[in-house]
């Protein structure tokens, strides 16, 4: 049986677990005995721990430092003397 969540004017939200043949049916407030409204609402996620950390951790882009002897002292940029072998030529 799922849990749904209604709202009761005069007292506020509760929970009531119902068959899902009962979900469209009107509910009484318990307290009150007054008709509630239905509240349509996401439904949770149970995330595991490592789930979790990897969804928190995504959320800024890491900055990877290179160390010394990988970083290049000159700008190479690559020369083609008959001009670039991917473009025709007009």
């Amino acid at each position: 049986m799922p849990l749904y969540e209604f709202r009761c004017e005069t007292c506020g939200t509760f929970e009531q677990w119902r068959s899902m043949s009962e979900a469209s049916k009107p509910m009484l407030c318990p307290t009150c005995h007054v008709e509630a409204k239905r509240i349509y609402s996401v439904a949770g996620m149970m995330l595991s721990s490592s789930l979790k950390a990897h969804i928190e951790g995504s959320g800024e882009p890491r900055i990877i430092h290179r160390p010394e002897s990988e970083k290049s002292t000159t700008n190479q940029r690559y020369h083609h003397p008959q001009g670039r072998p991917w473009m025709i030529s007009h």
